[in-house]
């Protein structure tokens, strides 16, 4: 018998959730085949068999977690005869152990169902739903089947879940550790004196994806020296550019080129003029700056899961209008979960962009282990003197948060300084 275990699908999961099994026990397994997809703190990946047999048994159902090397089920290869193993059911917290499946008795059709559960009709159609919803209702501990789907055709989606929960409640009876107040969860320190009932204090539990981004962006924040430096760079012939140029891509079918291509295009040519932003910091031999020969820019995406940042690998050899196509398709897989280990990895710089709310400028954190990060705001109108004259231009505010154990200011400085030249001259970004 073959243990299939939890693989590890990126570089920061530490467990993972079964989206769905694509085999059932009884069926062939050939090597390739795909057994089953599994969400990851960043994407929902597909996993395949290494090794050739009969699915035998599934450990870990739909919808469970289970940590990096946990068996999830068991392929009969014929090498050995194990008992049949009672799988976990729905309401099981944790993955169960081939210990615990080999001394488990088989339940036969005449049982009857434990007191208090309902059987499930053989027969009971299917609830469409997306993972994240699944994902939510877990933590949230909602049986989907209570939930009315408002997605595309009846599906169920994750603010389906969310407006489940803003639902009044009775409090559980015999739970020490929290109290509900019409609907309002509190901790038991709070709910002693009402703090949360006054705030109308809702408990939100974290996914999957946001521990992970908690957990990395703490640390970023906690143990990397942040410094931040901010241009103003004049991009009134970007935008009269930009717009000639999506005028004819329209006529001819193809897609826009954003003003965030051409700052993606732009940084990537500023850091082959200054490899030293390039670069990661490396504890060893008691510190060290690592210097990348590969320009690979992070675009920071925000999707319903959480924060992506996706990469695009060589930025500086490619067009804006290539690198625009590139993060089209990066943002369509990041909104499906689908990003592969390979388009998350390997990131040198990136760039997060909230121009399109409106925000005008503002600091990011940076994204460990890259030692840059570029925050880019909105391009507007504003009032300027050129030339001595008063008048009205495009205007752009560009902040640089650095590592300062490996950038120095002059540094973070002078690649702003040519950064805003770039972008003054689009031309040279175009070519």
């Amino acid at each position: 018998m073959i243990e299939i275990q939890m693989p590890r699908l990126s570089d920061t999961m530490e467990e993972g959730v079964i989206n769905a099994w694509l085999k059932k026990p009884g069926e062939l397994v050939k090597i390739g085949d795909i057994l089953v997809e599994i969400e990851t703190d960043k994407a929902v990946m597909e996993h395949e068999a290494y090794e050739a047999g009969i699915f035998h048994a599934v450990l870990v159902q739909e919808g469970q977690s289970a940590p990096i090397g946990t068996a999830i089920a068991l392929l009969d290869d014929g090498k050995d005869n194990a008992p049949a193993p009672v799988p976990t059911g729905p309401s099981t917290p944790k993955a169960v152990s081939v210990l615990e499946l080999a001394t488990s008795a088989t339940p036969t059709r005449h049982e009857k169902p434990t007191a208090g559960l309902k059987e499930t009709p053989a027969l009971a159609p299917r609830t469409f739903s997306s993972p994240l919803a699944r994902k939510e209702a877990k933590e949230r501990g909602i049986s989907m089947g209570l939930l009315t789907g408002t997605g595309p055709g009846g599906r169920i989606v994750r603010s389906d879940v969310i407006s489940a929960t803003e639902m009044d409640s009775p409090a559980t009876p015999g739970d020490g550790d929290k109290a509900t107040h019409g609907g309002v969860k509190t901790s038991d320190g709070d709910s002693k004196n009402g703090s949360d009932v006054l705030r109308g204090s809702v408990i939100a539990p974290f996914t999957s994806v946001r521990k992970v981004i908690s957990s990395r962006l703490s640390e970023s924040s906690r143990t990397i020296p942040h410094f931040s430096l901010t241009s103003v760079a004049d991009v009134e012939e970007l935008v009269q550019l930009r717009e000639e140029i999506n005028a004819q891509r329209q006529a001819m079918g193809r897609s826009k080129i954003s003003m965030n291509d051409f700052i993606v295009r732009a940084s990537a040519l500023a850091l082959l003029e200054h490899p030293g932003i390039n670069a990661s910091y490396s504890p060893e031999n008691g510190g060290q700056k690592l210097l990348h020969g590969r320009i690979n820019i992070g675009v920071a995406m925000a999707v319903e899961a959480g924060l992506v940042v996706p990469v695009l690998v060589d930025a500086a050899h490619k067009p804006a209008s290539q690198l625009g196509t590139e993060t089209k398709a990066l943002t369509a897989a990041a909104q499906e979960r689908k990003l592969s280990p390979a388009q998350l990895s390997g990131g040198t710089f990136t760039v997060s962009n909230l121009g399109m709310y409106g925000v005008e400028s503002f600091s990011a954190i940076i994204n460990a282990p890259e030692g840059a990060i570029l925050a880019a705001g909105r391009s507007g109108l504003e009032v300027v003197v050129r030339d001595g004259e008063i008048m009205a231009r495009h205007q752009l505010r560009l902040t640089l948060s650095a590592d300062h154990r490996i950038i120095d200011g002059a540094d973070g400085a002078a690649f702003l300084q040519t950064l805003v030249a770039l972008l003054g001259q689009p031309l040279v970004i175009v070519s």
